[in-house]
């Protein structure tokens, strides 16, 4: 049997040649960057009162370590409870180190809202922040959601701490629809080590010494896992989710807060489809910021015409992210299926091989389907919603990927590479609109334009200016009254390093 036919017979399936089952792990490993870790236990918390109860659990019995990243924290009683447990365990000498993402915080709480935590003596260290001499380094973002408490347990989700997770009886707001898991076992120690690569990229390292970095936790069940963890421009979680959508034999089902599929995934999507796949895909119906909706929608077309089947959420927000594939392998974490998660920002996720814990997660699934609105083409091959209802469609944080989209199918336009489908007219009609609204401004105002842009080159060449001088003084020889002298033996003044 050749390769290609060993996957696609054997696949994900526990009936498959041992060989190619040895081929597909193998595989899996490499494209996801991350060995294979047994003996864990895993178990689902849905929604964010779930998580957020026994994130406050695991912190109030915390005795040597917590290291807590999040994207967003908002000054809201949520927050504040949780600075609250984790300034009361930092007085008590657990050391206590948090994570937060600039832009996520942005408006939601300051770091003034830290104070009490760093008073009491734990560290806080904010991702990324505003620089003025990296015009563009704002894009990069860490966008995790992960909680590790000593040795013994870890968290993983796609929820931000934040009440909008609770949702809000008094003004008839639901809680956001969220996943997330609870880890324990050796796998512990990895989700420490992403938190320590990331923390040693924001100032000095953790302590060597600190437990849970030292030795891994004891077996803790059954549960082979895989921890992704990613930074900008690291693909693993992209290159994962393609290997199963390439070897899942029976389902593919996907829940996704901000879809927008790139090409080659979306190809991939279809193509499982297309072979027999049940793939199906969960997006929100009502979102968080309705700005990308209407190109987050234009892409359904490919997909559906392929037999992707598609669902909008009927509540007031889907956050999860989540995959589960044949009933034997499921992914919970942070990223998104678009441009920014997969190349652009710090992610956190937990591919599981198990089935006991996929079944759950497909049950899952299945039970948010039925508060859910199937999208279908009509007879005029457009996607609608098969029951009646008001949408508003949108997305969070995808302008990077609205605008890979959209450059894709202008680039595809103007080359004249293939023949475009139906479903890019909206696109190209929303170009043609901006560049021709952008060319009658320069014809009767060129300078609305000349002035931003002159500003923009002449700080841009400025921060060229800055990064050159810099590196000019890095690599530059020190003077000869700088140098040391040659090193001799027994001479140990001449060993001290430069």
């Amino acid at each position: 049997m050749d390769p290609p036919s060993a996957f696609r017979h054997g696949g994900l399936s526990a009936n498959a040649p041992r060989p190619v089952r040895s081929l597909a792990a193998r595989m899996l490993s490499r494209v996801a960057g991350a060995p294979l870790v047994e003996g864990n236990a895993v178990e689902l918390l849905i929604d964010g009162r779930a998580n957020f109860d026994a994130w406050l659990a695991a912190i109030r019995s915390a005795q040597s370590s917590i290291l807590m990243e999040n994207y967003i924290f908002a000054d809201d009683l949520v927050s504040r409870e949780f600075r609250a447990a984790l300034s009361e365990r930092a007085a008590a000498g657990v050391a206590v180190y948090v994570v937060r993402d600039w832009l996520g915080c942005l408006g939601e709480s300051n770091e003034s809202f830290w104070q009490p935590l760093r008073d009491a003596g734990g560290q806080v260290r904010t991702y990324n922040p505003l620089n003025l001499t990296a015009p563009f380094g704002w894009i990069a973002r860490d966008h995790r959601k992960l909680l590790v408490v000593d040795q013994s347990v870890g968290f993983v989700s796609g929820v931000c701490v934040s009440a909008r997770w609770l949702g809000d009886e008094a003004r008839r707001l639901q809680p956001w629809r969220d996943t997330g898991i609870e880890l324990r076992g050796p796998a512990v120690q990895d989700l420490a080590l992403a938190f320590a690569e990331n923390w040693a990229d924001l100032g000095t390292p953790l302590p060597a010494d600190l437990p849970v970095l030292r030795t891994p936790a004891p077996l803790a069940g059954d549960v082979a896992v895989r921890v992704l963890a990613t930074f900008p421009r690291t693909t693993g979680v992209y290159r994962l989710d393609h290997a199963i959508a390439a070897l899942a034999q029976e389902t593919l089902w996907l829940t996704d807060a901000y879809f927008m599929g790139t090409p080659p995934y979306v190809q991939a999507l279809a193509s499982a489809a297309r072979d027999g796949v049940d793939v199906r895909l969960l997006v929100p119906g009502t979102s968080d910021l309705p700005i990308v909706g209407a190109v987050s929608r234009a892409g359904y077309r490919p997909l559906l015409e392929a037999g992707v089947r598609i669902f909008e959420w009927n509540g007031s927000m889907i956050h999860a992210k989540t995959a589960v594939a044949d009933r034997r392998w499921a992914r919970v974490g942070s990223t998104n299926l678009n441009v920014a998660s997969f190349y652009g920002n710090c992610e956190i996720d937990v591919s599981i091989e198990n089935e006991r814990v996929a079944h759950e997660l497909a049950a899952q699934y299945e039970t948010d389907l039925a508060s859910a609105t199937e999208i279908v083409l009509s007879s005029r091959r457009r996607a609608r919603a098969q029951s009646p209802g008001v949408r508003q469609q949108g997305s969070a944080g995808l302008a990077a990927a609205g605008a890979a989209r959209l450059a894709n199918t202008v680039g595809k336009a103007i080359t004249d590479a293939h023949v475009l489908p139906a479903s890019e007219r909206k696109v190209l009609l929303a170009a043609t609109a901006a560049l021709a609204s952008f060319a009658a401004v320069a014809w009767r105002w060129p300078r609305l334009l000349a002035w931003p842009l002159a500003v923009l080159c002449g700080w841009l060449a400025l921060v060229l200016l800055a990064r050159a001088l810099s590196a000019r003084r890095a690599a530059s020889p020190p003077l000869p009254s700088e140098r040391h002298a040659p090193a001799t033996k027994g001479d140990e003044s001449s060993l001290e390093a430069p």
